[in-house]
């Protein structure tokens, strides 16, 4: 077990098995499955991305350096949540981009019944330590703790 402390972006606690990914995330490319074509799982749909591509998303615990990609990311993410279609967490090892963290935070306010905490600056030792189907837990104040 190791902990790990970050900034909290959008708030919450959640325990979810890991789903890792050392390159970043494009968010509209993985999502779009999920968001245009009915995928209730969140298949990750992103051919450029082998740590993710064809894995269920939905419910996760979403282990990635950075996002990548258009100015849709925040949008993506949002419409993810208001869909209930996202991961149980995002947790990123670098500092979050600001369209990925304003789709984050505006889905945590205006999506009622919807919970994505999501944590960056985790650090490089975070990839480096959690693997594919790791217990996670997110705890209040930016912890994370991996098991």
């Amino acid at each position: 077990m190791k902990v790990f402390k970050g900034r909290v972006v959008a708030p919450g606690t959640v325990t979810a098995e890991a789903l890792v990914s050392h390159g970043g995330l494009n968010t509209l490319a993985s999502f779009q499955k999920a968001l245009q074509f009915g995928d209730k799982t969140a298949t990750c749909g992103d051919q450029n991305n082998p740590d993710l591509y064809g894995k269920q998303m939905l419910g996760k615990a979403l282990c990635l350096p950075m996002t990548i990609g258009s100015t849709t990311g925040g949008l993506v993410l949002y419409c993810a949540c208001a869909m209930k279609r996202q991961p149980a967490c995002m947790l990123f090892s670098k500092p979050i981009d600001s369209l990925a963290a304003a789709g984050a935070i505006l889905a945590d306010v205006w999506v009622d019944d919807v919970t994505m905490p999501v944590v960056d600056s985790l650090g490089d030792e975070f990839l480096d330590y959690v693997k594919d189907g790791m217990t996670i837990t997110v705890k209040d104040g930016g912890e994370v703790v991996v098991e």
